[in-house]
């Protein structure tokens, strides 16, 4: 079980932001900032300090786990503009409370960052009373939902993916190939194998592991995605792949967005929220 460190997350969140020690230095576990609280751990996993948001605005069971994208934080949903404004108000419109983990960084849903959340959520159902899990995310958060939906589908209850890669091993090597393109894609390869412990020819097992296409059969809870087809961080051809495999499940959403960039989708929420809660399974949710 993760360890629960309430003095420490002022510290770690000026090792993110440098501005954290005006305006959140107060945060501690369970201690309110605009309405978020603020929670400190250690992991089991490798005894790595880490820290999530939660922002429980009701009794409801139903949780939103908002994993951010690569280059961003835990407290993404509340400082990026865009998706603060578009996101936050539906999450709280449909009573959901929200828990944002930092989940180490660049991780990509590797070997740690998937130790690290189940226990996270466990802690969430002992001491938060959550039930239901909603998983949300776009590019590397939505790239991690489905990862983790493969490795624990026990702890999620529908999936919300927005321009995300669905075979980790593939993207990796399409980065590698493409670092040349963009300082961003190179810095999306190494973070992927400093996470998964190398390239994907020398560590095998991992990506496969993690690859959503390749353990598909694992996603029969509901699942949204969407993707631009003009996307050059992140190639609609891995959602396509996804969308082709998934095209006899019964609660199964794929909007691609025509000229749509990498962040199209983001603005996209609302309608795969809403398909996830109307599913025919939404009694769960």
């Amino acid at each position: 079980m993760i360890r629960i460190m309430p003095d420490r997350f002022s510290e770690l969140l000026s090792m993110d932001h440098a501005w954290a020690s005006t305006t959140v230095l107060s945060l501690d576990e369970e201690s309110s900032f605009e309405g978020q609280s603020g929670l400190c751990y250690q992991s089991s996993y490798d005894q790595l300090y880490d820290w999530a948001l939660i922002q429980q605005q009701s009794a409801s069971p139903c949780w939103v786990v908002n994993l951010h994208g690569h280059g961003s934080s835990g407290d993404q949903l509340y400082t990026r503009k865009d998706i603060c404004e578009n996101w936050l108000p539906l999450f709280k419109q449909y009573d959901c409370n929200i828990v944002t983990p930092n989940l180490r960084g660049n991780a990509w849903m590797g070997p740690a960052a998937v130790a690290d959340l189940h226990e996270l959520l466990k802690y969430l159902r002992v001491h938060h009373q959550a039930r239901k899990f909603i998983f949300v995310g776009g590019s590397m958060g939505g790239t991690s939902c489905l990862i983790y939906a493969i490795c624990h589908p026990q702890d999620v209850d529908a999936v919300i993916a927005m321009c995300s890669a669905t075979d980790i091993g593939d993207y990796a090597r399409w980065c590698r190939r493409n670092q040349d393109v963009n300082e961003t894609i190179h810095e999306i390869a190494d973070a992927i194998e400093a996470s998964y412990g190398g390239s994907p020819d020398e560590q095998p097992q991992a990506y496969f592991k993690h690859n959503v296409l390749g353990n598909v059969s694992k996603l029969k809870m509901p699942v949204a995605i969407a993707h631009g087809d003009a996307d050059a961080v992140i190639p609609v051809e891995q959602a396509q792949s996804l969308a082709a495999k998934l095209v006899r499940h019964a609660h199964f959403k794929y909007d691609e967005l025509p000229d749509g960039d990498h962040d199209a989708p983001l603005m996209n929420l609302r309608s795969l929220f809403e398909f996830i809660l109307k599913s025919e399974l939404s009694e769960k949710i």
